[in-house]
C-alpha cells in the first residue's frame, strides 16, 4: 500500500496544482480590479483547494494503481505471483484499502468542507465588491466596475464620502444614463450609492435626451454586488444535513430538482475512488507478456473511468431540466460497482484478445519452429 500511496501523491499533487492554478487565475481580477492585498488573494486561493481535491482524487488512484501494477508486471512480479499460486487478493487488497480511505476523506470534503468553503469564497468576494466604490477606485480615473457601468470620482473623503461623482450607465440597451453629483457616499452594506446635488441625463433609443436635477438620488448597487459576488446560497453551498432535510426553504421549494440532483451527486461522488480502483485492478492487475500488442492498460483504465465520470457529470448538470437523470446518478455507481466486483472475483483472468496481426505472427513463429525442427 505504501508503494501505491507514494504514486497517489506523485499523481495527485501536480494535477491538483494545475487545476488549482486554473481556478485561482480565473479570479486574479479580484486583486487587479479591486486593489486587494496579496493576503486576500491567498485567502481566496486557499478556500478554493477543497473544491479541487474531490475532482482529482478518483483519477489519482486510477493512475497510481495502474502505474504500480504496470511496474510490477514489467518487473515480472505479477507473473511470479501467478506461477507461485498466490491469491489475487494479495495484489488488490492494499489498493482497495487505500481507495476506501480516500472515499472517507472524499465524503467529508464533498459534504462538509467544500460547501463551507464555497460559502466563505462568496463572502470574501462580496466583501471586496461591496467596498469597491468607497475605498478602491482611484481618484480622477475612469473605472469600469461592471459591463457598461463606468465610475469616476474627483476626491475621496473619510467616512465613505465621495466628491465629484460621474457615473455612466450603458447596461440597458434601450436607455443610457449619465449621473453627475457634487457629493455622494456608499452605504455600509455597499448596496446603495447616495448622490447629492446633481443631475441625471437620460438618452433613449431614439436619441431624445432628458435632464433631471436632484438634491438627493439613490443609485442601486445591489445588482452589481449580487452579480459579482453571487452571495445567494446555491445548492452546492449547502451541507449534507440541509440537503437531506431542506424543510420549507424558499429556494428549495422554487427549484427542488436542483437540490435533489445535488444530493444525488453528494451521495455518489465520494464512492468513485473505490469503484475506479476496482476497474483499474480488473484491467491492469493481470500478468501479461511484453509481446502483446494492444492498447496500454493504463490508457484503457483511464479512458474507461474518464467516460464514467463524464456520464455522471452530464447527468448531474442536466438533472435540473430532466429529473429522470437523478436515477442515473444513483444507478450508475451501483451498476459499475456490481460489474467491477463480479469481474474482480471471476476465477479466470480477464484478458484482451491479441490483435489479428499478433495472432498471425504467433502462427508464423510456430510454423517456423516446426519447419526448423523437421529432419
Amino acid at each position: 500500500m505504501a508503494r501505491t500511496f507514494r504514486m497517489v501523491l506523485a499523481v495527485l499533487l501536480p494535477v491538483m496544482a494545475i487545476l488549482w492554478l486554473t481556478q485561482v487565475l480565473g479570479r486574479i481580477n479580484l486583486v487587479t480590479d479591486s486593489g486587494q492585498s496579496a493576503l486576500s488573494f491567498l485567502t481566496l486561493a486557499t478556500l478554493i483547494l477543497p473544491t479541487v481535491v474531490p475532482t482529482v482524487l478518483p483519477f489519482a488512484i486510477v493512475l497510481a494503481a495502474a502505474q504500480t501494477l504496470t511496474a510490477m508486471n514489467n518487473d515480472s512480479e505479477l507473473a511470479i505471483m501467478d506461477a507461485g499460486g498466490a491469491r489475487r487478493s494479495i495484489i488488490y487488497r492494499p489498493i482497495l484499502v487505500l481507495a476506501a480511505i480516500m472515499c472517507v476523506f472524499s465524503f467529508s470534503l464533498i459534504n462538509y468542507v467544500e460547501p463551507a468553503s464555497r460559502g466563505e469564497i462568496r463572502k470574501v468576494i462580496a466583501a471586496v465588491y461591496a467596498d469597491l466604490l468607497s475605498s478602491v477606485i482611484e481618484e480622477k480615473t475612469f473605472r469600469e466596475v461592471d459591463n457598461g457601468l463606468y465610475v469616476q470620482i474627483s476626491e475621496r473623503l473619510s467616512g465613505r464620502v465621495l466628491r465629484g461623482l460621474f457615473v455612466a450607465d450603458y447596461r440597458d440597451p434601450a436607455n443610457a444614463y449619465i449621473y453627475y453629483a457634487k457629493e455622494g457616499a456608499v452605504d455600509s452594506t455597499g448596496g446603495q450609492l447616495i448622490m447629492k446635488d446633481g443631475q441625471v441625463q437620460r438618452e433613449d433609443s431614439t436619441g431624445d435626451v432628458s435632464i433631471v436635477q436632484f438634491d438627493s438620488y439613490s443609485f442601486d448597487l445591489s445588482e452589481l454586488t449580487k452579480d459579482r459576488s453571487q452571495t445567494g446560497r446555491r445548492p452546492s453551498d449547502r451541507d449534507l444535513n440541509f440537503l437531506l432535510n431542506p424543510g420549507d426553504d424558499p429556494d428549495y421549494l422554487r427549484r427542488p430538482d436542483v437540490y435533489k440532483a445535488e444530493l444525488a451527486r453528494r451521495l455518489t461522488d465520494w464512492t468513485l475512488p473505490f469503484i475506479y480502483a476496482i476497474f483499474t485492478i480488473v484491467i491492469v492487475g493481470d500478468a501479461r507478456s511484453h509481446r502483446e500488442k494492444r492498447v496500454p492498460p493504463m490508457a484503457s483504465a483511464f479512458g474507461l473511468t474518464l467516460l464514467l465520470r463524464l456520464i455522471s457529470h452530464f447527468a448531474a448538470n442536466e438533472a435540473e431540466n430532466t429529473p429522470a437523470l437523478i436515477y442515473l446518478i444513483y444507478g450508475l455507481p451501483v451498476i459499475c460497482l456490481v460489474i467491477g466486483v463480479a469481474l474482480l472475483l471471476r476465477p479466470h483472468k480477464l484478458r484482451i484478445k491479441p490483435s489479428w496481426s499478433q495472432r498471425l505472427q504467433d502462427r508464423r513463429h510456430k510454423s517456423d519452429k516446426a519447419t526448423g525442427a523437421a529432419p
